[in-house]
């Protein structure tokens, strides 16, 4: 089974997140993810391979940003909103609101709606 954790609260560095989150394709993911919910891998669709989107999740997961979790077969993933406001008050919201308002990561969609 691979390893799905990622690194306690205290160890989320500010130039790991900055890195992970400096990506399009990264960004568009944690903007679907911004609204709580837990979505299953299979539920992203990105104008990327399937192994391409699979490596970003787990860039995602190894910096912090995410949480994963696996079910069988299937692999959810959860923004770990709470581990990065209480680390770095304020970020995420700033960061979310300034890309949705210049369309980065508008790309990344959920599978069914139009892009």
């Amino acid at each position: 089974m691979p390893d799905h954790s990622s690194p306690a609260d205290s160890g989320i560095s500010l130039p790991r997140l900055l890195g992970v989150l400096s990506d399009p394709t990264r960004l568009g993911i944690v903007r679907i993810l911004s609204d709580g919910a837990e979505r299953g891998w299979g539920q992203f669709s990105a104008p990327v391979a399937k192994s391409t989107l699979s490596h970003h999740l787990k860039m995602l997961r190894e910096a912090g940003v995410t949480q994963t979790r696996q079910e069988g077969t299937r692999c959810y993933v959860k923004l770990r909103y709470d581990a990065l406001e209480a680390r770095f008050p304020g970020f995420l919201p700033a960061l979310l609101s300034a890309a949705a308002a210049d369309h980065v990561g508008d790309h990344v969609t959920e599978r069914g709606e139009q892009a």
